[in-house]
């Protein structure tokens, strides 16, 4: 490990996929992007799926996606594997597979040291490689907040296309990752305490759960990033013309992260998610409000949340006729 005199984390307002644009505010800028379809263009941006989609071959779709972000640990190389692993998870949550990819750097070069930088490249590249994705060049800046992240392609077949808009009432919801890791970066960033089951789950590539989705002929999926799961589930509800219902209780969560949110270790991505989704969520008396910040706490490489079953994974719920989703 390279040392710095100070923490990693310092240097960022916010931490990995918290750090995005709230969802109603994005959905405001892009709104006139929308609608740029073609007989080729299988997923642009109508949605806000994972991924764009372009069929090239009858039996081919090339898939297309960036992500990046501030450091959400301390630790430089596993810095870069998460937002490998983050980057990679937009492929997977499609239905395909990574062929290469990019860097995308911001880097504050006066302040911290280039051989910091070489330890969050070396952490991507790791992980790109247990991908069988091979990392071919990049861009970078001098920025005074670092960031890190990848631009991928992917491919899939056409026919095989996982989308978010394509749920089907009276399927089950399944997750494949537990919840939490945001609440838990949160109190890394203000304490410096270590949660190695946090860092395990967010360096855990989807590609198993990916092939296992396309194996069962699963038509609908999302991966449970920025805006937490109640605002993934949402915006796959809304595209898909269907509602959804959460049982709290089999949602799987890790561990720490109740005594993290009733010790206020609640990031304000999370409370936005949350204000974002409420006008079309409604809960059971049962359900707290910590509950509700679980359920939209910023997952940084999460996830897959899968309508339909995949062996060995939780089911936390259903889709329903209606709209909108119900937490009980």
């Amino acid at each position: 490990m390279v040392a710095t005199q100070e923490r990693l984390t310092s240097f960022a307002h916010g931490g990995g996929c918290a750090c995005k644009i709230p969802p109603g505010e994005l959905e405001e800028a892009v709104k006139g992007l929308t609608g740029q379809s073609g007989p080729d263009v299988l997923v642009g941006l109508d949605d806000g799926d994972d991924a764009s989609a372009v069929r090239v071959r009858e039996d081919l779709a090339v898939l297309s996606t960036a992500d990046f972000f501030t450091p959400v640990v301390d630790d430089a190389y596993d810095w870069g594997r998460i937002a490998a692993a983050n980057a990679l998870s937009d492929i997977y949550a499609m239905g395909g597979t990574p062929v290469t990819a990019i860097n995308l750097v911001g880097w504050p070069r006066e302040k911290l040291p280039m051989e910091l930088l070489t330890e969050v490249l070396r952490g991507g590249l790791d992980v790109a490689a247990q991908a069988k994705c091979p990392v071919a060049g990049g861009h970078s800046i001098d920025d005074p907040e670092p960031k890190y992240g990848m631009a991928v392609t992917g491919i899939a077949h056409p026919d095989e296309l996982i989308r978010n808009d394509a749920a089907e009432v009276g399927l089950p919801l399944t997750l494949t990752k537990p919840i939490g890791v945001g609440i838990l970066n949160n109190r890394h960033k203000q304490t410096g305490e270590y949660f190695g089951e946090a860092v395990a789950t967010m360096t855990e590539l989807n590609a198993d759960a990916a092939r296992a989705a396309v194996a069962a002929g699963v038509k609908a999926a999302t991966d449970v990033t920025g805006f937490g799961l109640l605002g993934h589930l949402f915006k796959m509800c809304r595209a898909s013309g269907v509602g959804a219902v959460i049982d709290a209780a089999a949602v799987p969560r890790l561990g720490g992260v109740d005594e993290s949110i009733a010790s206020g270790y609640v990031s304000g991505g999370t409370r936005r998610n949350l204000d974002w989704v409420r006008p079309n969520l409604t809960t059971e008396g049962s359900v707290s409000e910590d509950e509700l910040f679980l359920l939209a706490d910023a997952q940084t490489s999460g996830g897959l949340l899968v309508v339909g079953e995949i062996p060995g994974h939780p089911v936390i719920g259903e889709i329903t006729v209606g709209s909108g989703v119900h937490v009980r």
